[in-house]
């Protein structure tokens, strides 16, 4: 038997770092937007033995060892708990890595949920997204894939109620969102070295509820300061964004992925990128 799943990306709409935790940790704020147009292709197959086999956009693991893989760390959990067989993960990599589009955190919390399909778990979405927060802060949003607030590393998720959100994800919507990846690569731990915590006003549950239009003076992705000094052409790329008529441009996460908001005459699929 075997299933296949399609990962998605996602894009965070404001990230605010508010205080460094006694675990070395940060708390955080962000709004989790699931992006359709960016994708892998996650096959899982029974087998005799663990595996995985790679394609499409490479990467590196430490070793060369598929015990690194986020697939595999999501496969020994269930192993653990429920003594499920041996199988074969092949994965096509599509979502640029270390881009802050959340690729492999998709690929571990698709994996999750396409291993208690095959193997008929019978878990809960609560039970998947606790099992996800093991593997990766960002990887619960995966389970439920819908617009979220993340609170705490990320892993602390509830609904958001906005109707801008709303328009955003609607089939038919006024916003097309316009994805922009440099070939720089950052890793989740340089870019929270250089952050610094910093105070703020509205919540950013408040602050998504405001029009498209107003989020460019009020909505901040706090690594933004910190790396743009580090890589300039983040920076460029971001503004050239707002020079095309972007009406709110970002980075993702901690980057190097950046997106552009903007507005269309016709009713469009919000996430295509162009």
């Amino acid at each position: 038997m075997n299933i296949i799943l399609y990962p998605n990306a996602k894009i965070n709409i404001g990230l605010r770092i508010l205080r460094k935790r006694e675990d070395g940790y940060h708390d955080i704020e962000t709004l989790f937007l699931p992006l359709f147009t960016h994708n892998d292709i996650l096959e899982i197959v029974e087998s005799d033995r663990l595996d995985m086999c790679r394609y499409g956009i490479s990467y590196s693991l430490p070793g060369d060892d598929i015990e690194g893989e986020l697939c595999v760390k999501a496969y020994r959990l269930l192993e653990k708990m429920y003594g499920i067989p041996p199988v074969e993960f092949h994965l096509f990599k599509g979502i640029p890595v270390g881009a802050g589009l959340g690729g492999g955190s998709a690929d571990a919390a698709f994996a999750l949920k396409g291993l208690n399909s095959l193997f008929s778990l019978g878990m809960t979405e609560q039970q998947l997204a606790e099992c996800a927060a093991k593997i990766g802060s960002d990887c619960p949003f995966f389970i439920y894939n819908k617009p979220m607030l993340g609170r705490g590393r990320g892993e602390i998720l509830s609904s958001v109620e906005s109707r801008p959100i709303e328009l955003l994800m609607a089939e038919d919507t006024s916003y097309y969102i316009k994805v922009v990846t440099p070939d720089i690569h950052i890793s989740t731990a340089m870019a929270y070295a250089g952050v610094v915590p910093s105070e703020h006003g509205s919540s950013l549950e408040e602050l998504v509820s405001l029009p498209v239009n107003q989020w460019k003076d009020h909505i901040f992705n706090d690594f933004e300061e910190s790396i743009f000094k580090q890589y300039p052409l983040l920076q460029i790329e971001k503004e050239k964004l707002y020079e095309q008529g972007a009406l709110y441009a970002s980075m993702s996460g901690s980057g190097a992925s950046l997106f552009g908001i903007f507005a269309t005459d016709g009713a469009e699929i919000l996430q295509r990128s162009l």
